[in-house]
Protein backbone atom coordinates (compact mmCIF):
# COMPACT_ATOMS: atom_id res chain seq x y z
CA UNK A 1 0.00 0.00 0.00
CA UNK A 2 0.94 3.56 -0.76
CA UNK A 3 0.57 7.21 -0.49
CA UNK A 4 4.25 8.50 -1.04
CA UNK A 5 5.36 9.51 -4.20
CA UNK A 6 8.37 6.61 -4.07
CA UNK A 7 6.11 4.52 -5.91
CA UNK A 8 7.13 5.41 -9.94
CA UNK A 9 9.06 2.27 -10.85
CA UNK A 10 7.76 -0.16 -8.22
CA UNK A 11 4.07 -0.06 -8.92
CA UNK A 12 4.18 -2.19 -11.97
CA UNK A 13 5.81 -5.21 -9.93
CA UNK A 14 4.53 -4.20 -6.27
CA UNK A 15 1.99 -7.00 -6.39
CA UNK A 16 4.40 -9.32 -7.16
CA UNK A 17 7.22 -8.83 -4.66
CA UNK A 18 4.82 -8.76 -1.93
CA UNK A 19 3.20 -12.19 -3.44
CA UNK A 20 3.68 -13.79 0.31
CA UNK A 21 0.94 -11.02 1.99
CA UNK A 22 -2.16 -13.41 2.26
CA UNK A 23 -5.34 -10.04 1.35
CA UNK A 24 -7.85 -13.06 1.92
CA UNK A 25 -7.18 -13.74 5.16
CA UNK A 26 -6.25 -10.15 5.79
CA UNK A 27 -9.83 -9.67 4.83
CA UNK A 28 -11.33 -12.02 6.98
CA UNK A 29 -9.69 -9.99 9.89
CA UNK A 30 -11.34 -7.27 8.54
CA UNK A 31 -14.47 -8.91 8.73
CA UNK A 32 -13.97 -10.20 12.16
CA UNK A 33 -13.77 -6.97 13.61
CA UNK A 34 -16.58 -5.41 11.68
CA UNK A 35 -18.80 -8.32 13.29
CA UNK A 36 -16.96 -7.56 16.70
CA UNK A 37 -17.26 -4.01 17.16
CA UNK A 38 -19.81 -2.69 14.41
CA UNK A 39 -23.86 -3.08 15.16
CA UNK A 40 -23.67 -4.47 11.46
CA UNK A 41 -21.27 -4.60 8.96
CA UNK A 42 -21.00 -1.31 6.81
CA UNK A 43 -21.83 -1.31 3.42
CA UNK A 44 -19.77 1.39 2.03
CA UNK A 45 -15.84 1.23 3.38
CA UNK A 46 -12.77 3.50 2.33
CA UNK A 47 -9.13 1.99 1.99
CA UNK A 48 -6.80 4.68 2.65
CA UNK A 49 -3.09 4.57 0.97
CA UNK A 50 -4.99 1.79 -1.22
CA UNK A 51 -1.86 1.50 -3.47
CA UNK A 52 -2.93 -1.57 -6.21
CA UNK A 53 -5.93 -1.95 -4.89
CA UNK A 54 -5.54 -5.73 -3.08
CA UNK A 55 -7.30 -5.33 0.07
CA UNK A 56 -10.13 -2.89 -2.03
CA UNK A 57 -10.60 -5.75 -4.30
CA UNK A 58 -10.52 -8.33 -1.78
CA UNK A 59 -13.77 -6.33 0.03
CA UNK A 60 -15.45 -5.64 -3.10
CA UNK A 61 -15.42 -8.90 -4.04
CA UNK A 62 -17.30 -9.52 -0.89
CA UNK A 63 -19.94 -7.51 -1.66
CA UNK A 64 -18.80 -3.97 0.05
CA UNK A 65 -18.59 -0.43 -2.23
CA UNK A 66 -15.23 0.48 -1.90
CA UNK A 67 -13.59 3.72 -2.19
CA UNK A 68 -10.00 3.63 -2.99
CA UNK A 69 -7.76 6.75 -1.98
CA UNK A 70 -3.81 6.55 -3.08
CA UNK A 71 -1.54 9.29 -3.66
CA UNK A 72 0.41 7.68 -6.44
CA UNK A 73 -0.76 7.94 -9.53
CA UNK A 74 1.39 4.79 -10.60
CA UNK A 75 -0.27 2.61 -7.92
CA UNK A 76 -3.64 3.53 -8.53
CA UNK A 77 -2.71 3.16 -12.28
CA UNK A 78 -2.53 -0.37 -11.30
CA UNK A 79 -5.50 -0.51 -8.99
CA UNK A 80 -7.89 0.68 -12.04
CA UNK A 81 -6.41 -1.76 -14.37
CA UNK A 82 -7.16 -5.02 -11.95
CA UNK A 83 -10.61 -3.48 -11.14
CA UNK A 84 -12.17 -3.27 -14.67
CA UNK A 85 -15.54 -4.47 -14.71
CA UNK A 86 -15.56 -3.86 -10.94
CA UNK A 87 -18.75 -1.37 -10.69
CA UNK A 88 -18.01 -1.24 -6.77
CA UNK A 89 -15.05 0.45 -6.86
CA UNK A 90 -14.15 4.10 -7.07
CA UNK A 91 -10.24 5.49 -6.86
CA UNK A 92 -9.34 8.63 -6.01
CA UNK A 93 -6.07 10.32 -6.00
CA UNK A 94 -5.75 12.20 -3.28
CA UNK A 95 -2.95 12.99 0.07
CA UNK A 96 -3.70 10.38 2.98
CA UNK A 97 -3.71 13.74 5.35
CA UNK A 98 -6.20 15.68 3.67
CA UNK A 99 -8.57 13.25 1.66
CA UNK A 100 -12.25 14.52 0.55
CA UNK A 101 -15.17 12.42 0.48
CA UNK A 102 -18.37 12.73 -1.00
CA UNK A 103 -20.01 11.52 2.31
CA UNK A 104 -18.93 9.58 5.23
CA UNK A 105 -18.01 5.82 5.46
CA UNK A 106 -18.97 3.34 7.90
CA UNK A 107 -15.63 2.06 8.41
CA UNK A 108 -12.04 2.79 7.44
CA UNK A 109 -9.15 0.37 6.15
CA UNK A 110 -5.55 1.44 5.76
CA UNK A 111 -3.18 -1.14 4.86
CA UNK A 112 0.79 -2.76 4.98
CA UNK A 113 2.31 -0.05 7.11
CA UNK A 114 0.98 2.78 4.84
CA UNK A 115 0.70 4.95 7.93
CA UNK A 116 4.53 4.70 8.59
CA UNK A 117 5.23 6.79 5.43
CA UNK A 118 3.87 9.64 6.81
CA UNK A 119 7.39 11.33 8.35
CA UNK A 120 5.79 13.60 11.10
CA UNK A 121 3.97 13.11 13.97
CA UNK A 122 1.81 16.10 12.81
CA UNK A 123 0.59 14.62 9.91
CA UNK A 124 -0.09 11.27 11.44
CA UNK A 125 -2.89 13.61 13.58
CA UNK A 126 -4.12 15.61 10.31
CA UNK A 127 -4.51 11.97 8.67
CA UNK A 128 -6.39 10.32 11.78
CA UNK A 129 -8.59 13.45 12.52
CA UNK A 130 -9.12 13.01 8.60
CA UNK A 131 -10.46 9.76 9.13
CA UNK A 132 -12.38 10.72 11.89
CA UNK A 133 -14.17 13.65 9.59
CA UNK A 134 -15.39 11.14 6.93
CA UNK A 135 -16.61 7.99 9.52
CA UNK A 136 -20.03 7.56 10.36
CA UNK A 137 -20.12 8.02 14.23
CA UNK A 138 -19.05 4.77 16.01
CA UNK A 139 -17.30 3.69 12.43
CA UNK A 140 -14.22 1.92 12.65
CA UNK A 141 -10.47 2.48 11.52
CA UNK A 142 -8.71 -0.62 10.81
CA UNK A 143 -5.04 0.12 10.46
CA UNK A 144 -1.53 -1.57 11.23
CA UNK A 145 1.85 0.15 11.52
CA UNK A 146 5.34 -1.63 11.88
CA UNK A 147 6.58 -1.45 15.63
CA UNK A 148 9.92 -0.13 16.53
CA UNK A 149 11.22 -3.75 16.96
CA UNK A 150 10.69 -4.25 13.62
CA UNK A 151 12.83 -0.61 12.53
CA UNK A 152 16.01 -1.63 15.13
CA UNK A 153 15.96 -5.83 14.14
CA UNK A 154 14.32 -6.37 11.09
CA UNK A 155 15.21 -3.30 9.13
CA UNK A 156 17.70 -1.50 10.78
CA UNK A 157 20.99 -0.74 8.44
CA UNK A 158 20.30 -4.56 6.32
CA UNK A 159 20.46 -5.03 2.94
CA UNK A 160 17.77 -7.23 1.66
CA UNK A 161 16.77 -8.67 -2.20
CA UNK A 162 13.42 -10.24 -3.30
CA UNK A 163 13.00 -11.62 -6.65
CA UNK A 164 10.37 -13.00 -8.65
CA UNK A 165 9.66 -14.55 -12.25
CA UNK A 166 6.64 -14.02 -14.65
CA UNK A 167 5.59 -15.97 -17.09
CA UNK A 168 5.51 -13.85 -20.21
CA UNK A 169 3.63 -16.19 -22.87
CA UNK A 170 3.47 -19.89 -22.35
CA UNK A 171 2.20 -21.91 -25.24
CA UNK A 172 2.03 -25.75 -26.04
CA UNK A 173 5.65 -25.90 -26.24
CA UNK A 174 7.64 -23.02 -24.94
CA UNK A 175 7.65 -20.92 -21.85
CA UNK A 176 8.82 -17.60 -20.98
CA UNK A 177 9.44 -16.09 -17.74
CA UNK A 178 10.36 -12.53 -17.13
CA UNK A 179 12.49 -12.24 -14.18
CA UNK A 180 12.08 -8.83 -11.49
CA UNK A 181 14.93 -8.33 -8.64
CA UNK A 182 14.29 -5.79 -6.40
CA UNK A 183 17.66 -5.21 -3.59
CA UNK A 184 17.16 -2.45 -1.19
CA UNK A 185 20.17 -0.69 1.42
CA UNK A 186 18.26 -0.16 4.74
CA UNK A 187 19.32 3.02 6.90
CA UNK A 188 17.63 3.37 10.11
CA UNK A 189 18.58 6.42 11.87
CA UNK A 190 17.18 5.77 16.17
CA UNK A 191 17.53 9.52 16.87
CA UNK A 192 14.79 10.73 14.64
CA UNK A 193 13.23 7.24 14.35
CA UNK A 194 13.37 7.31 10.11
CA UNK A 195 14.24 4.71 8.28
CA UNK A 196 15.43 5.29 4.75
CA UNK A 197 15.05 2.37 1.99
CA UNK A 198 17.48 2.85 -1.20
CA UNK A 199 15.72 0.67 -3.71
CA UNK A 200 17.29 -0.72 -6.89
CA UNK A 201 14.92 -2.57 -9.25
CA UNK A 202 15.73 -4.87 -12.22
CA UNK A 203 13.11 -6.46 -14.51
CA UNK A 204 13.79 -8.51 -17.05
CA UNK A 205 12.54 -7.57 -20.59
CA UNK A 206 11.50 -10.13 -23.77
CA UNK A 207 14.40 -9.36 -25.40
CA UNK A 208 16.81 -10.43 -22.85
CA UNK A 209 18.08 -6.90 -21.53
CA UNK A 210 16.96 -5.55 -18.21
CA UNK A 211 15.47 -2.49 -17.23
CA UNK A 212 17.22 -0.85 -13.91
CA UNK A 213 14.98 1.55 -11.83
CA UNK A 214 15.96 3.36 -8.53
CA UNK A 215 14.20 4.61 -5.60
CA UNK A 216 14.21 6.02 -2.52
CA UNK A 217 11.58 5.95 0.36
CA UNK A 218 11.37 6.56 3.86
CA UNK A 219 9.32 5.29 7.17
CA UNK A 220 9.01 6.53 10.41
CA UNK A 221 9.04 4.40 13.43
CA UNK A 222 6.36 5.71 15.81
CA UNK A 223 5.92 4.37 19.26
CA UNK A 224 2.80 3.24 20.79
CA UNK A 225 2.14 5.94 22.86
CA UNK A 226 2.13 8.50 19.82
CA UNK A 227 -0.27 6.29 18.33
CA UNK A 228 -2.49 6.51 21.12
CA UNK A 229 -2.00 10.51 21.96
CA UNK A 230 -3.10 10.78 18.00
CA UNK A 231 -6.04 8.65 17.99
CA UNK A 232 -6.64 10.58 21.15
CA UNK A 233 -6.49 13.89 19.77
CA UNK A 234 -8.54 12.79 16.73
CA UNK A 235 -11.62 11.53 18.78
CA UNK A 236 -10.99 8.54 17.92
CA UNK A 237 -11.10 5.71 20.83
CA UNK A 238 -8.38 2.76 20.92
CA UNK A 239 -10.62 -0.62 20.96
CA UNK A 240 -7.47 -2.69 20.72
CA UNK A 241 -3.91 -3.95 19.49
CA UNK A 242 -3.02 -7.32 18.30
CA UNK A 243 -0.01 -8.80 16.40
CA UNK A 244 -1.96 -10.98 13.80
CA UNK A 245 -5.24 -12.11 12.32
CA UNK A 246 -5.93 -14.27 15.40
CA UNK A 247 -6.24 -11.21 17.76
CA UNK A 248 -3.06 -12.30 19.34
CA UNK A 249 -1.59 -9.92 21.77
CA UNK A 250 1.76 -8.37 21.26
CA UNK A 251 4.84 -9.03 22.66
CA UNK A 252 8.31 -7.61 22.30
CA UNK A 253 9.11 -9.33 18.97
CA UNK A 254 5.59 -8.52 17.39
CA UNK A 255 6.60 -6.99 13.98
CA UNK A 256 3.45 -5.31 12.79
CA UNK A 257 0.66 -3.48 15.12
CA UNK A 258 -2.76 -4.19 14.14
CA UNK A 259 -5.06 -1.50 15.63
CA UNK A 260 -9.24 -1.07 15.85
CA UNK A 261 -10.39 2.40 16.54
CA UNK A 262 -13.89 4.11 16.70
CA UNK A 263 -15.02 7.18 15.61
CA UNK A 264 -16.55 8.71 18.70
CA UNK A 265 -18.93 11.88 17.63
Amino acid sequence: MSDCEGYSAIARVYDRLNAEIDYAAWADFVEACFDRFLPKRPELVLDLACGTGSMTLQLAARGYDMIGVDGSADMLSEAYSRALGQPRILFLQQDMRAFELYGTVGAVTCCLDSLNYLLALDDLARCFSCVHNYLDPDGLFLFDMNTPYKFREVYGNNAYVLEDELIWDEGEETEERAAVYCGWQNTFHPDTGLCEFDLSLFEELPDGNYRRSDEHQTERCYSMEEIRTALSGARMELLGVWSDYAFSVPDRTTERWYFAARAKK
